[in-house]
C-alpha cells in the first residue's frame, strides 16, 4: 500500500541515506539552487571556516576578489598573519551577521563613524579587526587611517561583487553599550583590557540573525546597481569558550542550532540565497568524528577535501574569462592554517 514516505528518494531515510552510505561520499545532500557562472566576481567573509572555502573556490579557478592586497615587501608566509589573502577584504574574522551587517552599514554610512581603538603596551589596535595588525598600530591616527581605507576598498567590493560566501559561526559577542556596535572579541584578549567596562555580553536570538543578514541585504541592494547572490553556510567548528555561564556543549549546541535555523529560513524564502551544508556534512554521525583533529573543533584537511568535493560536485570549477584588471584581484593561496581569534579563549580555560 503507498503512502507519503513509499514515493520518497532513497536520502530521505535515514538508513540510506546516512548509515548505509559512505561519510565521504553522501549522495544527493546538495542540490544547487543556480549556477555559478564563470565570469561572476565572488567575495567571502565569515568565521574561520570560510578562509577554507575561500582557498578552495580561488585554487579551482573562481573569481575571488581580493581588494585589499598584502604590500609586496611582506613575505607570502606571513600575510595571512596580517589579514591579507584571507578574505575578499581584509577585514579578518566576521563572526556574527550583526558584525557583517554593521561592516556594511559602515561602508555605506553618509559620514564616517566613530574608530573604535584599543591599546596595549603603547600600541593602537582595531578594536572591529583587532588581529589585522599583530603588534598593533604605531598611533591611534594610524588605526583610524588604516580604516578609512578599508572602508574604500569595501565600496569596491560590494559594488562589483555578483556573488557572496558567507559562513556564519557565531551567536555570542560583545558590544560597545554607547555604539552598539559588535566586536570580533572580547577585550582584553588581544588589547583594550582597559575598556572592559565598556562592554557587555549578548547572545543573538533566531530573529535578531534573521534580521540582521536581511538588514545587510538591504543596504546593499540600495547601493547597488546589478543582483547580487549569496551563497550561506555554517561553520562546523563549534565555540572555543561560552560567557554565558553555561555548559560549553550546550552553548556551542545552541549557537549552531540558530545558525542553522536561519540560514535555513533565508536560504528557502530567497531565490538569491542559497544554503551550502558544510556544517552536516562535517558533524554527520557516520564520521564518528574522524573529521575532527584531537581537539575535537578543527577540521581535519580530509574533512575540508570531503566538503569541497560536495560543492564542487554540483558547481564544477571553469576557467573563468579575463575581466578588468582592476577588479580581478584574486585572492593568494596559502597552506597556512586558518586564522581564528575566538580560538585565543582556549587559553583561560582552567
Amino acid at each position: 500500500m503507498e503512502n507519503f514516505y513509499s514515493k520518497l528518494k532513497q536520502r530521505s531515510f535515514w538508513r540510506s541515506g546516512v548509515v548505509d552510505v559512505s561519510p565521504l561520499a553522501l549522495a544527493d545532500i546538495y542540490s544547487k539552487k543556480w549556477t555559478i557562472n564563470p565570469e561572476w566576481e565572488i567575495g567571502t567573509a565569515g568565521s574561520c571556516f570560510a578562509q577554507h572555502i575561500a582557498r578552495y573556490m580561488t585554487q579551482n579557478g573562481y573569481n575571488v576578489l581580493d581588494v585589499e592586497t598584502a604590500p609586496n615587501g611582506l613575505k607570502p608566509e606571513r600575510r595571512q598573519a596580517y589579514g591579507y589573502a584571507l578574505y575578499s577584504g581584509r577585514y579578518g574574522n566576521i563572526y556574527t551577521t550583526r558584525q557583517f551587517r554593521q561592516l556594511i552599514e559602515e561602508t555605506y554610512a553618509p559620514s564616517p563613524q566613530e574608530v573604535l581603538i584599543w591599546e596595549k603596551d603603547g600600541r593602537f589596535y582595531d578594536a572591529l579587526r583587532p588581529n589585522i595588525e599583530p603588534s598593533g598600530f604605531a598611533t591611534a591616527q594610524e588605526v583610524a587611517d588604516a580604516r578609512a581605507y578599508h572602508l574604500e576598498r569595501l565600496r569596491i567590493l560590494f559594488c562589483n561583487v555578483d556573488m557572496f560566501v558567507f559562513t556564519m559561526g557565531l551567536t555570542e559577542a560583545w558590544v560597545h553599550q554607547r555604539s552598539g556596535r559588535v566586536v570580533p572579541i572580547a577585550p582584553g584578549i588581544i588589547a583594550g583590557g582597559e575598556t572592559a567596562p565598556d562592554y557587555s555580553f549578548v547572545n543573538f536570538s533566531y530573529p535578531d540573525v534573521v534580521a540582521d543578514f536581511q538588514a545587510a541585504m538591504a543596504v546593499l541592494e540600495a547601493n547597488r546597481s546589478k543582483p547580487l547572490r549569496y551563497l550561506l553556510t555554517v561553520s562546523p567548528v563549534p565555540l572555543t569558550a561560552t560567557a554565558t555561564g553555561g555548559h560549553i556543549l550546550t552553548a556551542s549546541t545552541y549557537s549552531k542550532a540558530v545558525l542553522r535555523a536561519a540560514a535555513g529560513f533565508l536560504s528557502d524564502n530567497n531565490d538569491n540565497i542559497d544554503y551550502f551544508p558544510s556544517y552536516e556534512i562535517v558533524t554527520n554521525p557516520g564520521n564518528r568524528g574522524t573529521f575532527f583533529a584531537a581537539n575535537l573543533r578543527s577540521v581535519r584537511s580530509e574533512g575540508v577535501e570531503v566538503v569541497m568535493k560536495s560543492f564542487f560536485a554540483q558547481h564544477p570549477p571553469e576557467t573563468p574569462r579575463p575581466g578588468p584588471a582592476s577588479k580581478r584581484k584574486k585572492a593568494v593561496v596559502s597552506t597556512e592554517d586558518v586564522q581564528c581569534e575566538e580560538a585565543l579563549l582556549g587559553a583561560f580555560g582552567k
